[in-house]
């Protein structure tokens, strides 16, 4: 699409070439025929080679092979031969007529190319106006436009500069002046490096450089319109956090200040059993703060992704009896707690220590909503199968689906907890590569059901 000087000047060469190669050969066959042939006959077939140096070479490398084969013929195919005096009137105004028809029919070819160019132009232009229209607000969706528009109009490099500033470019951009500068917005041109084009390309350019301008801007609100579902995603969070930390802490805190403040008091007898008591609520406050600690650092290694599993061949059967070994109260929920998984299972291949932390949520989450959780163990193909299962109010099933969510207590808000123990609980099972899937228990009640990759 662009034309520059030395463009036109190899077009010119090219007709040249063209011109002299195409009388040459039309001289060299017709002559041996020219007893044979009618003057008329001679210049309709001499204005082949004019008409195809019009299309290679341009208007005026035609209008010279007019002349040129005008004289061709005086000199090859008008008596007296050899000459270029003409003998009959008749054959000089055939000759005059012949070149103001080929002067005509060069000018015509020419014309012909140049609307042919012209329409390719726009086709171009809507082509590439028809992308940048329909193009995604994607990040690298503007560098291929540029790039496309450098290829269409033969730049070394185009950039679309804000202020100064290239915020986006294709090709090595030179530290000079463009060759081309036009405004595509307010503060806002499209710069380009390469050959000079008309003044039609630069009208065109105009319109192309708009549209880009018009896709950065799109591009710069889809990038705001991120940023700020990011930082209200980030205020929910924090907003959620604040309001379960500040009942959370608050709680087992002044539990261990009351204690601790009885403990202290030299004018009061305590019997062993009210001091074994009150260390109690000191070791159960300081047992919950602990629990809340670690899972608020176990969600944010899980949000920055710099978690790390370390998956082995693990026994589903020791995992679990060691998690119901360890609950807090043991003697109390010894009774709620059915353990049902065979010792013969498969080994799964997980992370032990994520994976007690894994069941261990799935448990405490049970007790506080059911009177009793069974935990059983199935192999399932090639995946190994742990279910914990309750019998407790369950969980709509529309409801489900937000199970997962840091922060959320579905039913139960005002009991302890920061409603972080089934996110960690995705997290942590998606590391080891398994999945967790929730699902009604058999006569009410929530099922969690932990499938493994078998090791």
């Amino acid at each position: 699409m662009s034309s520059d000087r030395p463009g036109a000047v190899r077009r010119a060469r090219t007709g040249l070439v063209v011109a002299v190669a195409g009388l040459g050969v039309a001289t060299a066959v017709l002559e041996p025929l020219r007893g044979h042939l009618s003057l008329a006959s001679v210049t309709l077939l001499f204005l082949v080679p004019v008409a195809a140096t019009a299309v290679a070479g341009g208007p005026w490398p035609a209008l010279g092979a007019a002349v040129a084969a005008d004289a061709l013929v005086n000199f090859f195919f008008v008596p007296p031969y050899h000459t270029l005096r003409v003998g009959s009137t008749d054959n000089a105004i055939v000759l005059v007529v012949y070149v103001v028809v080929a002067a005509a029919v060069a000018v015509a070819m020419d014309a012909v190319a140049r609307q042919r160019s012209a329409v390719a132009r726009r086709d171009v232009e809507a082509r590439l106006l028809a992308q940048l229209t329909a193009a995604p607000a994607a990040a690298d969706a503007l560098g291929g436009i540029l790039a496309q528009v450098r290829d269409a109009y033969r730049m070394d490099a185009v950039a679309l500069v804000e202020r100064g500033v290239p915020v986006a470019a294709v090709g090595d951009v030179p530290g000079g002046d463009p060759a081309l500068s036009v405004a595509a917005a307010a503060g806002v041109r499209l710069d380009a490096w390469g050959p000079p084009v008309f003044a039609e390309d630069r009208r065109t350019l105009g319109r192309l450089a708009a549209a880009a301008a018009r896709l950065h801007e799109r591009q710069h609100l889809a990038d705001e319109a991120a940023r700020g579902r990011e930082l209200a995603e980030i205020d929910r969070l924090r907003t959620a956090l604040l309001d379960a930390v500040s009942h959370d802490l608050r709680t087992p805190l002044a539990g261990i200040k009351a204690a601790a403040s009885s403990l202290r008091q030299h004018d009061v007898q305590w019997s062993e059993q009210d001091r074994d008591d009150l260390l109690a609520t000191v070791e159960d406050a300081t047992d919950r703060m602990t629990a809340l600690v670690e899972n608020l650092l176990s969600l944010s290694r899980l949000r920055a992704g710099v978690l790390s599993a370390t998956p082995e061949p693990t026994a589903l059967d020791a995992v679990a009896a060691d998690v119901v070994l360890h609950l807090p109260d043991h003697e109390h929920v010894k009774g709620r707690v059915a353990l049902d998984v065979p010792d013969d299972l498969p080994l799964a291949l997980a992370d032990p220590g994520l994976l007690e932390r894994v069941v261990a949520n799935l448990v405490a989450n049970a007790l506080a909503a059911a009177p009793t959780v069974r935990i059983s163990g199935a192999a399932a193909g090639d995946r190994v199968r742990l279910v914990v299962a309750d019998d407790g109010p369950g969980v709509p099933v529309a409801d489900l689906a937000g199970l997962f969510e840091p922060f959320q207590r579905l039913g139960d808000h005002g009991k302890p907890g920061l409603g972080l123990g089934l996110a960690i609980v995705r997290g942590f099972t998606e590391a080891m590569g398994g999945t967790v899937t929730p699902s009604e228990s058999p006569g009410g009640g929530l099922t969690m059901t932990v499938e493994l990759p078998a090791a």
